[in-house]
Parts: structure tokens; C-alpha cells; sequence
């Protein structure tokens, strides 16, 4: 038998199924209360109840699951999970300057539109895998001199 998180919450929030009263002792082991919380938490009906639990964190499983099953009234209750957002600009403020995280973050609130595209045509390695180990920006520049000397010469 599969114990998802999914049957804990549909249990909680539609159901009402009393998973925890059934005589597999194994849906009490798997019942993750930090996760059903963090899922629950971003419902306004049910912020308080979670913010209950998490502080009574030191209940059993059953009596947090219990809790949940009784006080919250039959609803759909469908939430996305909060990931963190990516900035897109982030990694070429972090290589060009050479900073953290933390710091290219702060340092994007300071840029323009006109100097983030500056630093990618700086950071700009060109070809289909970028610049070689061999060729570095000034050795390029160096030799393309090199080749118009000659090419004129002759």
C-alpha cells in the first residue's frame, strides 16, 4: 500500500477518511506534519489551524492529523507550491562582477536595462560552445590584427 501525501491532504481537506484510525499502524509513521502544513498554510480558511499546529509542533501524529481532519471543513483547497523565483539576469551579474548571490541580486535592483545588456555583450563567448581554452579575448584581438597586416601586404 502507497502512503502519498496526496491521501493525507484529500483526507483532510474532502474525504474525511480517518486514515490514521485504520489498523495499518504505518499511516502514523508516514504522516509528514511539516509538509501537510506548509501545504495547507497558503489557504486563508486555514492559516490559523496551521499556525496552531506549528505551534504544537510536539503533538503526536495522530493528534495534529486528528486536528486537521476535525476542524476543517469539507473544501477543495488547491494551492501551488512556492518555489523560488529565478531571476533571469542573475548569473551574468554574478560572473561579471564576480559576486554572491545576495549580492547580484542587490546589484540587479541597481542596474538599467542598458547596462545588463552591456555586461552580456562583454560576457559574450560566441561560437556554439563558446570561446576555446586557447583563445582568449586578447589573443583573438591580437591575432585578427596580425592577419589584416599581412592580408594587406600582400
Amino acid at each position: 500500500m502507497t502512503y502519498e501525501l496526496k491521501d493525507y491532504l484529500n483526507a483532510i481537506n474532502t474525504t474525511k477518511e480517518p486514515l490514521m484510525s485504520s489498523e495499518d499502524p504505518v499511516w502514523e509513521q508516514k504522516y509528514p506534519p511539516y509538509v501537510v502544513n506548509k501545504c495547507l498554510g497558503f489557504n486563508a480558511d486555514t492559516i490559523l489551524l496551521v499556525n496552531e499546529m506549528n505551534r504544537l509542533h510536539h503533538l503526536d501524529k495522530k493528534l495534529q492529523f486528528d486536528f486537521f481532519l476535525n476542524s476543517l471543513r469539507p473544501r477543495k483547497r488547491f494551492s501551488p507550491w512556492m518555489k523560488a523565483k529565478k531571476l533571469e539576469n542573475l548569473e551574468y551579474v554574478k560572473e561579471y562582477y564576480g559576486y554572491s548571490n545576495e549580492k547580484a541580486r542587490a546589484a540587479l535592483v541597481l542596474l538599467d536595462d542598458k547596462q545588463i545588456s552591456a555586461i552580456k555583450n562583454k560576457l559574450y563567448k560566441g561560437g556554439r560552445n563558446g570561446r576555446s581554452e586557447l583563445d582568449s579575448g586578447a589573443d583573438v584581438r591580437s591575432q585578427s590584427k596580425r592577419t589584416r597586416r599581412f592580408s594587406k601586404g600582400s
